[in-house]
């Protein structure tokens, strides 16, 4: 029993610790290892919580632990992608792409690019709100940081794998990567609820909605590559926006 209850955290230690290289990656601009180690950080959090419940070793420690190392994996890292988007967008942006320079740090910074740092705050202010909701057991209220972390981290994706005139012209408009930003800072603490792809049972008629998004997910990743990151993004929303109302009448 004393091993078995440290599973759990050792698992959610390695989404901290992808999530860490993740930054690194991230500050020196190298976005596409980043996004790989993202990946590998939601895929651990992903398996620290269901070892937790197969193991019947939930804890308040791992709880917390979770929630800090999703601050770094699905908040800085997203946050950071999003500056150094921002940063590239700038340059042909005459004042707003203005650099401010500092010799004691030895760094260079685009102070407008800064406003992508907002959705480290608003991803660490979601998680501290989910820790004390207790509505959130059985689905989400607002967007979760690991959803928003992979429809950021999929813009550097699209413009190495599938770039094209529109989607970069779009994709690198600082313009568009601000709306963006507030967009999921809004979506990450909105009183919006999701549904979660938790299944009780595997039953047809009660999962309905969990079979035609989970297929939706695979056909569009099929067909759409890494576009298919913020097109499920928006169906996932959407699905959910229609499941409440019918739920309401």
């Amino acid at each position: 029993m004393g091993l078995k209850r440290h599973i759990p955290n050792l698992i959610t230690l390695l989404n901290l610790f992808s999530g860490s290289l993740a930054v690194i990656f991230a500050v020196k601009g190298n976005l596409v290892l980043a996004a790989i180690f993202v990946a590998a950080g939601i895929f651990f959090d992903f398996f620290d919580g269901l070892a937790a419940r197969l193991l019947d070793v939930k804890s308040e420690v791992g709880l917390q632990l979770d929630s800090l190392a999703d601050v770094v994996t699905s908040g800085v890292v997203p946050g950071i992608v999003m500056y150094q988007l921002l940063t590239k967008a700038l340059p042909a942006a005459g004042g707003l792409g203005s650099d401010w320079n500092s010799s004691v740090f030895d760094i260079q910074l685009k102070p407008f690019a800064l406003i992508g740092l907002l959705i480290i705050l608003a991803s660490a202010y979601r998680l501290a709100k989910f820790n004390v909701d207790e509505r959130q057991t059985d689905s989400f209220i607002g967007l979760p940081t690991p959803a928003n972390a992979l429809l950021i981290l999929s813009l550097p994706l699209i413009l190495t794998y599938q770039p094209g005139p529109f989607i970069s012209g779009l994709l690198l408009n600082e313009w568009f990567l601000v709306g963006l930003t507030l967009v999921s800072c809004y979506l990450l603490n909105a009183e919006l609820p999701l549904f979660a792809l938790k299944f009780s049972d595997w039953g047809f008629k009660e999962n309905k909605l969990r079979y035609f998004f989970i297929i939706s997910c695979v056909l569009l990743i099929i067909f759409l590559k890494f576009i298919a990151i913020p097109v499920i993004l928006l169906l996932y929303v959407l699905l959910s926006i229609i499941s409440n109302r019918s739920t309401a009448t």
